[in-house]
């Protein structure tokens, strides 16, 4: 949480500071604008304008990348401007925060096929339709024009000793492996993103601190009021043990269909719940229910309903509670898979390893020799079992563990 005292926040910044990990300068005590970030708020005779850059270096996001574009909701819903800067031009660098290894550069059609689909994604958390609530900037409109003189000007603000003491440099360096000179141009070219739109606040995870630093460092140089850092936690995922990853596949994606999402969220460890409902949703930890199964529900239902809507959400609970429970209910909303490719006969493990189920059909051998699917809710345990026609199949769901299902159809 943020080193600020409750009694020091008025109630109607509660939404802005709740679940931070840190504001940085943060003197609570000051009545400095400069220093006091409730005081920066309090007297402004103007919205601030709140920074959160977003680097299209993949097509989906997902729940821990929301977190800093809800609280970039919350300063709206304050009357601030949101600036929501899409990173064409620094993706193509990627940034090497935690990296142990240098990124692999985006070429900039890569790079603007994802940027398309960030807006989307991002649409049912911020208020687009408000006047003044929201600007959305690609940042390759400053960044693609910086001349030699001015990047010489912004590479002279650091030193390599500076750079070096960012966490994954330093780590790199020590162990004798490459760090390029590119990379050193991350941190800069983001930190300029707050000189070139004036940013008052910029919002980042608890990993992005040297980078927002950098920011208030150029502000200062180019003679402009320094923003204030807030940093928010990196969310855990699913498995409860590491960060929220796609490559890890503890992840719940904004674009995932409703029963997915639902599923996934109703089987959060009872040890992130309370983590999961602050910094995901607007509910009162002080109201949540006693029972952990009934926290498990609402925070999957809450979550469900922000991005696919009430109707969609209930639907999504009905469709897990029938497969799951096994209550014979009517499995609505279930992702749908077409036989219309597989070729009959077929085997069940090669027709379960050509679902979005599973990456193989090595993979879907492994499942059903290990009891994990269900067809139907009936346990299958032989992967060569095999099936004459789709006929046989077309209406069935597919069920492996708790969370992924696909229904057949022709």
């Amino acid at each position: 949480m943020t080193q600020a005292t409750p009694n020091s926040i008025p109630a109607q910044f509660n939404g802005i500071y709740r679940g931070l990990s840190e504001v940085f300068p943060h003197q609570p005590d000051s009545s400095d604008p400069e220093q006091n970030l409730v005081q920066r708020l309090l007297t402004s005779d103007r919205p601030l304008r709140v920074k959160l850059g977003i680097d299209p270096t993949g097509s989906e996001i997902h729940l821990g990348h929301s977190i800093p574009v809800r609280k970039l909701r919350a300063f709206q819903d304050a009357g601030h401007t949101a600036v929501l800067i899409i990173g064409d031009f620094t993706a193509r660098i990627g940034d090497p925060t935690g990296k142990s290894e240098v990124r692999r550069q985006l070429t900039e059609a890569e790079v603007k096929a994802n940027a398309e689909t960030y807006l989307e994604q991002v649409r049912p958390i911020l208020d687009f339709e408000t006047p003044g609530r929201l600007e959305v900037r690609y940042n390759s409109e400053w960044l693609s024009s910086l001349d030699l003189g001015k990047t010489l000007e912004l590479l002279s603000t650091m030193t390599v000793g500076q750079m070096l003491a960012k966490e994954g440099f330093s780590e790199r360096y020590g162990k004798g492996d490459p760090v390029f000179l590119h990379e050193f141009l991350y941190p800069l070219m983001q930190g300029y993103d707050s000189v070139a739109i004036q940013s008052d606040v910029e919002l980042g995870g608890t990993d992005q601190k040297f980078n927002i630093a950098v920011g208030r460092d150029l502000q200062r140089h180019f003679g402009l009021r320094p923003q204030f850092g807030l940093l928010l936690p990196l969310l855990l995922g699913t498995d409860g043990s590491q960060k929220m990853s796609k490559s890890l596949g503890n992840y719940v994606g904004l674009q995932e269909d409703p029963l997915s999402m639902y599923s996934k969220l109703e089987k959060v460890p009872d040890s992130l719940i309370c983590d999961y409902f602050e910094l995901l949703t607007p509910i009162d930890l002080e109201e949540l229910p006693e029972n952990p199964r009934d926290r498990q529900k609402l925070l999957a239902l809450e979550v469900t309903r922000q991005f696919h809507g009430e109707a969609a959400a209930l639907q999504a609970q009905q469709a897990a509670i029938s497969l799951v429970q096994g209550t014979g209910a009517p499995a609505d909303g279930v992702p749908e898979f077409s036989l219309a490719e597989i070729n009959f006969p077929a085997k069940l493990f090669y027709l379960v390893g050509a679902t979005p189920l599973c990456a193989s059909s090595s993979e879907a051998r492994r499942q059903i020799q290990g009891g994990a699917l269900k067809l139907d809710g009936e346990k299958m345990v032989d992967p060569n079992q095999e099936f004459a026609s789709a006929d046989d199949l077309i209406g069935k769901v597919v069920q492996i563990g708790k969370k992924k299902f696909a229904r057949l159809v022709p």
